[in-house]
């Protein structure tokens, strides 16, 4: 069973990288066009040269610490505190159906 071991490995490999290269937009490709990546990561990809080569060359990786904003829960979010204010404008919720009932 530790045989299948290195296959196993090598074709979550490729087929992670020809996966991402499908679902990579066209702007942030490098190098080649995005078909001729398709190929490289298919053809040479029992070698391992084109899945590497896919994830070392040929994606714009963004720089550490400029990535997505920190997640901020909803009680420290001013603007979903915003939401819930009742004087507020935008809501439109049960404020006004209390009144007309009153």
């Amino acid at each position: 069973m530790l045989r299948y071991l290195p296959l196993l490995l090598v074709l979550a490999l490729w087929i992670y990288a020809f996966i991402d290269c499908l679902n990579t937009p066209e702007e942030q490709v490098r190098g080649l066009p995005k078909v001729i990546w398709v190929i490289v990561i298919l053809l040479f990809g029992e070698v391992l040269v084109g899945p590497v080569a896919w994830l070392i060359a040929g994606k714009v990786r963004p720089a550490p610490g400029t990535g997505p904003t920190r997640f901020v829960a909803p009680d420290d979010n001013p603007e979903f505190l915003k939401s819930l204010n009742p004087d507020d404008k935008g809501n439109t919720g049960n404020k006004e159906k209390k009144d007309d009932a009153g």
